[in-house]
């Protein structure tokens, strides 16, 4: 859970609104509008977020701060529940369907119209509502001037929740089951009134599992470009602010972004994972909401605030790692850059026996490569979302997996060495089956033995057609871009596996690879002369006050291994806490539990059992929705076993199950 301990602006939270917004197909969505407390009542701009989130609880106390900061600012905030969500009418299937956009489109124009608004909007958003602010600026409409979307893609199939390289991430069958969960969540009756029932209902019948309809496209289809912008870039005709952190799954689509748009924009790239700068984690959390009002005022008001004669990159350059899931660091300071990508000299490192070196050896020779399924424990998770207290979610000391992997390093630095861009290993292999997986790993060994991963990579090896089992062909593999500086005394170690379990899901069947020792490059990028050091400093961390809460219950998120010494099997178990928090009067509560395993022996013995239980209750009211996503190798397929059942007081009002199997 997002911890919000920070600076609020005023001692009372921001006056905000239930709104209606009427659709040309009569349906109604609701929302919540924050406008600024002035007495002349002129016209103001206005920002809009949009995210299936449920506004009058689920995301509340956030909205209030962030959209309650604008409005004291003179900027009016509406935090809209999409289609078939919160209290607003008809049902949502799937993320960032094309009715989804339509639909904004059209309350965009409604915002504009309105006496209150100049007819100026800007989009924000993260995750879900970062995905939304590129999509529908690529749509284009008129009265969009402006957006910040921060955790986003712009590639939906290489580079979301689902797959990494081709490899199915674990987070995704996470998020998959979490959208499942979500689906069937009923209105409030104190905001939808008696006919609150009918529209519950409608969501359940129209239920299905969201993960069953992203593993009918392992490969890149129409399926993934519908959404991606990265299809026409050109299409998006407004100021883009990108935001992120590099421990968050997206910190790439930034990167693209800031090299392929055509249009002012601006990128924000710290030490954190998937939340917003002003609680970021691990730190340090910043002024961001200032930062945010500077960008409307400039783009939604005409006003010069000077943060377009800034650079047009501002990245945190990392140093000093600290591995510790429960504790996380990442020192180090902020740089800045004109353009992306930058212009500078690299280094390519040649594997030397075990070691790496910037000479080509001379010595030649095969390395057989053929991981224990359980490599990857410290890995953490692909995004994660915070440190959860006891709850691990950043990655470890990679010591565990290094001793389970092909590592590579060099000799202890005698100087500095920096890192801003996209590291790529190069090598030519042989692959005993179809289908592998590759696990690239770049960390930082401290001279006292601690390993911290910098950066990482997956590919989902595909031998080429023309290819036998012991032919050797080229692969090539970008790890995650970075902007890192090794300190004198560190050491750089290339760590390669054939599983990374639990991130991401194993082969069916047991993977060997030959890689050719003299093919192995690691191509690093440098740092750019002309990198600016001399930035301006952020403001605090600020926000405005949240709306009255109560955390009624709280329990911790905790994680436990168990490694059988008999089979070999690993099971990893989360229990992400059960909590109960009361907003207005309504008491909603949440208790989650995930069990990933896999086999002690390679190949088509893994599985995942996810489980949620929600409830909501008022004065004279409660739900119950209990859920289920089950997903394990069978008969050499994907079987998926999903389960909703739905309750108001003691009576099951919905039932249903679902099963089906997909190639991989």
């Amino acid at each position: 859970m997002q911890q919000y301990f920070v600076r609020s602006t005023r001692d009372v939270p921001a006056r905000f609104e239930q709104i209606v917004i009427p659709l040309s197909d009569g349906t109604r969505l609701t929302a919540r509008l924050w406008l600024p407390e002035t007495r002349d009542r002129k016209p103001v701009p206005v920002v809009l977020e949009s995210i299936p989130y449920r506004q009058s609880d689920g995301t509340a106390i956030g909205d209030s701060m962030v959209h309650g900061y604008f409005a004291e600012n003179g900027i009016a905030g509406c935090r809209l529940d999409l289609r078939g969500s919160g209290n607003s009418e008809g049902t949502l299937g799937d993320e960032y369907l094309r009715q989804e956009q339509d639909d904004v489109l059209e309350v965009i124009a409604w915002l504009a119209r309105q006496e209150w608004c100049t007819g100026n909007v800007g989009m924000i958003g993260i995750s879900w509502g970062g995905f939304a602010a590129l999509q529908l600026a690529a749509r284009r409409p008129p009265a969009l001037k402006a957006i910040i979307t921060a955790c986003s893609t712009d590639d939906r199939y290489s580079d979301d929740v689902h797959f990494m390289g081709g490899a199915l991430l674990n987070d995704g069958i996470q998020w998959g089951h979490g959208l499942f969960s979500q689906l069937g969540r009923p209105p409030d009756p104190a905001h939808a009134g008696d006919g609150w029932r009918a529209l519950w209902q409608e969501r359940l019948e129209a239920l299905g599992p969201p993960l069953a309809r992203w593993l009918r496209h392992m490969e890149r289809d129409a399926f993934w470009q519908h959404g991606s912008v990265c299809e026409d870039y050109a299409a998006i005709d407004c100021a883009v602010w990108a935001v992120g952190g590099w421990v968050d799954g997206y910190s790439d689509a930034i990167l693209r972004l800031m090299q392929h748009l055509d249009v002012p924009r601006k990128a924000l790239i710290g030490p954190w994972t998937h939340m917003y700068p002003t609680w970021g984690q691990p730190g340090p959390r910043i002024g961001f909401l200032q930062e945010c009002v500077r960008w409307w005022r400039h783009w939604l008001m005409g006003e010069e605030t000077g943060i377009m004669d800034e650079p047009r990159l501002r990245l945190w350059l990392g140093r000093d790692p600290k591995p510790d899931a429960s504790d996380p660091v990442i020192a180090g300071g902020w740089i800045g850059l004109d353009a992306w990508p930058p212009e500078a000299a690299g280094t390519t490192l040649h594997a030397g026996g075990r070691s790496l070196t910037p000479a080509r050896p001379e010595a030649a020779g095969v390395v057989r490569l053929a991981s224990p399924p359980g490599v990857g424990a410290a890995a953490g998770e692909w995004c994660p979302l915070d440190s959860g207290g006891s709850g691990p979610e950043f990655a470890l000391d990679a010591r565990t997996d290094d001793a389970l992997s092909l590592c590579f390093d060099t000799p202890p630095l005698a100087e500095p060495l920096h890192l801003v861009g996209t590291p790529v290993l190069s090598l030519k292999l042989t692959c005993a089956t179809q289908r592998a997986l590759l696990a690239v790993r770049l960390n930082e060994v401290a001279p006292g033995g601690t390993s911290a991963r910098v950066t990482f990579g997956l590919c989902r090896l595909r031998r080429p057609a023309s290819a036998g089992p012991n032919d050797p062909f080229e692969v090539s593999i970008p790890l995650k871009a970075v902007a890192h500086a090794f300190g004198t005394g560190r050491s750089l170690r290339l760590a390669l596996s054939t599983s990374y379990w639990p991130m991401a899901w194993p082969e069916a069947e047991a993977t060997d690879l030959g890689i050719e020792m003299s093919s192995l490059r690691l191509s690093l990028p440098g740092l750019p002369a002309d990198v600016h050091t001399e930035l301006p400093d952020f403001g605090p961390a600020i926000h405005a006050c949240p709306i009255p809460a109560t955390v009624k219950t709280q329990r911790d998120v905790a994680r436990r291994q168990c490694w059988d010494l008999g089979t070999g099997e690993v099971v990893m178990e989360v229990d992400n806490g059960a909590s109960t928090t009361e907003i207005d009067g309504l008491r909603f509560g949440l208790d989650a539990t995930e069990t990933y395993a896999v086999g002690g022996r390679p190949g088509g013995a893994a599985r995942a059992d996810l489980r949620t239980v929600q409830t909501y209750a008022r004065a004279g009211w409660n739900v119950r929705l209990e859920s289920s996503t089950g997903l394990a190798w069978k008969d050499g397929a994907l079987r998926l076993e999903a389960r909703y059942e739905a309750s108001e007081g003691e009576r099951q009002v919905f039932g249903r199950s679902w099963q089906e199997s997909f190639e991989y």
